[in-house]
């Protein structure tokens, strides 16, 4: 049988802000254990909720990013379950009313648009952390994370593949930074996600019995446990064996998931209404005042550099997939006014100085006006290109000026004709088979001799200068 994958995604993802959403303990990652904990967030008897109010603003700038309906009316309610890391055996959430409905995500797959729809975007706490001893048998209980908010965004059905996935989960995580209410480190668990999988044949309608693999904190993993899964429910349905709708743990060093329970349905879970928080009601003018300050999305982003500064679209698009480059892009072209030339440097020699040194993009920090500097005294043929990369990575390293570095590390380009001369009818000089070489035909042997003028000068002469001379004095 031929079988069609249908994937729908939960993605968790850690508000920054300050404090916790119903206390003031401090939300950070990291810390001694249970050092970050009160009264509230570990769930005493006779504690009182308090809703932080930047949680409804990040909230509701996540939604008008996805292009969801913010609801001016929205509750929280208590999903009754227990796990050791949640001590009131109840998590705060939102079920029937959550505070965004709808919304899209528009992905590029393939060099095909897809849309990703979005079914909601509600508000709840984390849980605590279980930390396991693999020295012994115990565990123990970290209750830091416990009451830091969260948004959970809940997709439709409309993912197919692995692949979809990974775009998603990159493109969401795109959003999410340009609109800056999540730092969304997955190393740290500041957004991951649980995928839905199920598989039908192809052709129907109805959807087959699902799986669910729980909080995947990378979009390498995310990719290999849906490869795996298929994989895993397509051999079942061969051998006419029966799926059973369960909650799954993916162990990412191994490449498997586990059985973890049976899934809960809403029903499980007894929701009603927290009655230690009021209903979250919104005046219209506070959408549209968030809405009035949103800054420019990735995809808006990427349609001006192609269509206003002519860039490729492959560009756009690597530019655009980190706030941080396009930021640091942006404000490059304040002072020097070549979008091209700066692209080329982002996706050379910076992008490949962050992948030496495995730095995520969103943690480059450099002075734009200084490397667009840089790239002037390029162009006024202060510096040759050699010169400006060892100059790109002592700015990246230890920072500094560009003027002050060039100075230092004596790397001004030598352009004085009679200087390079003398090198040149020198290296001629003591090289007469190269020459022969070239007055046979072979041009290519200019590259030994500008190899060697380079050599000689360390590096600083005008490339431009070298070649005509080199060719003039060969052909003479």
């Amino acid at each position: 049988m031929n079988f069609e994958t249908v994937i729908g995604l939960e993605v968790h993802v850690e508000l920054k802000t300050k404090t916790k959403i119903f206390c003031s303990c401090k939300n950070e990652f990291g810390g001694d254990q249970n050092e970050n904990i009160c009264p509230v967030c570990i769930g005493l008897p006779g504690t009182l909720p308090v809703l932080n109010e930047k949680v409804i603003e990040y909230a509701i700038k996540a939604g008008l990013a996805l292009n969801c309906d913010i609801q001016l009316i929205s509750r929280m309610d208590r999903k009754n379950y227990y796990y050791p890391d949640l001590p009131k055996a109840y998590q705060i959430s939102q079920y029937e009313l959550p505070i965004c409905l709808g919304g899209h995500v528009d992905i590029v797959v393939n060099g095909q648009i897809k849309r990703v729809g979005i079914t909601r975007i509600h508000i709840e706490e984390d849980a605590g952390k279980l930390v396991h001893d693999p020295y012994s048998d115990g565990t123990i209980v970290d209750y830091n994370r416990g009451g830091v908010p969260l948004i959970e965004i809940v997709t439709e059905p409309d993912l197919r593949t692995a692949e979809e996935v990974r775009v998603f989960m990159e493109t969401l995580r795109a959003m999410l930074l340009y609109v800056e209410v999540s730092d969304c480190k997955m190393q740290e668990g500041s957004m991951r996600c649980d995928i839905n999988l199920s598989l039908r044949e192809q052709g129907t309608e109805k959807l087959g019995t699902r799986s669910e693999m729980k909080n995947v904190n990378s979009f390498r993993a995310a990719v290999r446990a849906v490869e795996y899964e298929q994989y895993r429910q397509k051999d079942m349905l061969e051998n006419g064996e029966t799926v059973i709708q369960e909650t799954r743990r993916w162990d990412d060093e191994i490449g498997k998931s586990y059985a973890m329970r049976s899934k809960e349905e809403a029903h499980d879970y007894r929701y009603f209404p927290d009655p230690d928080l009021v209903p979250i009601v919104l005046e219209q003018k506070t959408v549209d005042d968030i809405k009035a300050n949103m800054p420019e999305l990735p995809n808006a982003k990427k349609k001006r550099y192609v269509d206003e500064l002519a860039l490729p679209e492959y560009d756009a698009d690597i530019i655009t997939s980190s706030k941080t480059l396009a930021a640091f892009f942006d404000a490059c072209l304040k002072t020097y006014n070549k979008p091209k030339t700066v692209s080329n440097w982002i996706m050379g020699d910076i992008l490949r100085m962050l992948k030496e040194q495995e730095i995520d993009t969103e943690d480059f920090a450099m002075d734009a006006s200084e490397f667009a500097l840089l790239l002037t005294m390029v162009d006024e043929n202060k510096i040759n290109q050699a010169a400006a990369k060892k100059v790109l990575e002592e700015m990246y390293k230890n920072g500094g000026k560009a003027v002050d570095i060039v100075q230092a590390k004596g790397l001004s380009q030598i352009s004085d004709e009679s200087f390079i001369l003398d090198i040149i009818k020198k290296i001629i000089e003591e090289n007469p088979q190269p020459v022969a070489d070239y007055k046979n035909g072979n041009k290519k042997a200019v590259a030994f001799f500008v190899g060697q003028v380079m050599k000689q000068s360390k590096g600083k002469a005008n490339p431009k200068v070298v070649n005509e001379l080199l060719n003039k004095e060969l052909d003479s």
